[in-house]
């Protein structure tokens, strides 16, 4: 056999045993596997993510996420602060924690004004308007909490003074839809597509997003460890980057975010069109930190007693990735 054709054979052989051994596929294995927290499973705020993943944005960036759903800001932040996850999509309100100390920060703000977030009333109730809920009792998830405060700026902004509507804290989720439909209390702050999908039912409804009574604020950011930020800025600009080209993805592509939405969350088409709507818009392009709205979230801390002063900037985020500049990925898979 000709010597040259030999070589040709075994060259061959070679690169059969590397695709055996999983080495030829440089792309997926020479990826950053990076693990990223949700605050809670159950919100289109947080489908950026799954987004990014089943249409390949993330891996665009060489970047293999593994999403992990926890169950509230409390947990997430435990999981950035003990090393559980790399990154998290969690609350506004949640950077309190850096300022107590955990060694977290938050790297960009993607969701402004609280569109997410709606007074929910029973579908037959008498409340027709904000102007109704003078006087009556709210349900919250916690006391201290987002739903609180907003529940109390209705109030204030209505000129009742803070305790003009009645507060309850029922918990969130399905026990504050069963506060609302059994008539425990007359409304609830919740989720704006909690509220879709009860109406699609026809037993309750969305009075009011509270984007109406906070149009500057900050209601989701992305955090990082902060050794991580420290350590490895590359990566937590390269995942900053990779998210805002999904965000950019999800403008250009509503029924494939909607579909995607759809199956993460298991809600249906007509749910999932009405949050695409009402939510996108609000998604940050640049991630930059507006200041007027974290002077108002500071200030909410001292009010809520989260916090006994309004702290720094440096404790609780960092601007070094953003304002986020991307090419678009609208052509992303």
């Amino acid at each position: 056999m000709p010597r040259h054709r030999t070589a040709i054979l075994a060259l061959g052989a070679m690169a059969l045993a590397f695709v055996c051994a999983g080495v030829l596929p440089r792309a997926a294995s020479s990826a950053d596997h990076v693990r990223v927290g949700k605050a809670v499973p159950t919100a289109f705020t947080f489908v950026p993510l799954d987004v990014g993943v089943k249409e390949g944005v993330f891996a665009t960036y060489d970047l293999d996420v593994e999403i992990i759903n926890f169950t509230g800001d409390a947990k997430l932040q435990q999981g950035l602060a003990s090393g559980a996850i790399d990154f998290g999509l969690g609350s506004g309100p949640g950077m309190a924690f850096g300022a107590k100390g955990a060694p977290v920060r938050a790297v960009a703000d993607y969701f402004g004004a609280p569109a997410n977030i709606a007074v929910i009333v029973k579908e037959d109730s008498p409340i027709k308007t904000e102007a109704d809920l003078k006087g009556k009792i709210m349900a919250v998830s916690t006391v201290g909490s987002l739903t609180e405060w907003l529940t109390r700026q209705i109030a204030i902004r209505q000129g009742w003074g803070k305790d003009g509507i009645r507060i309850v804290a029922t918990g969130g989720g399905p026990a504050m839809d069963s506060a609302i439909l059994t008539g425990a209390v007359d409304a609830g702050m919740g989720s704006y597509e909690t509220a879709l999908t009860l109406h699609e039912k026809q037993r309750a409804r969305p009075l009011i997003t509270m984007d109406k009574y906070a149009p500057r604020f900050i209601t989701h950011v992305i955090y990082a460890r902060k050794p991580m930020i420290d350590d490895e800025p590359a990566k937590v600009a390269t995942f900053v980057k990779a998210f805002f080209a999904t965000l950019d993805y999800m403008r250009a592509h509503r029924s494939e975010t909607i579909a995607i939405a759809e199956d993460v969350l298991h809600e249906d088409k007509t749910v999932m069109s009405l949050a695409y709507d009402r939510e996108m818009p609000i998604m940050s392009k640049d991630g930059d930190f507006d200041p007027v709205a974290l002077k108002i979230i500071k200030d909410s801390w001292v009010d809520l007693k989260t916090l006994d002063r309004v702290p720094d900037d440096d404790q609780i985020l960092t601007r070094q990735f953003v304002p986020v500049k991307i090419e678009s990925a609208s052509g992303a898979k």
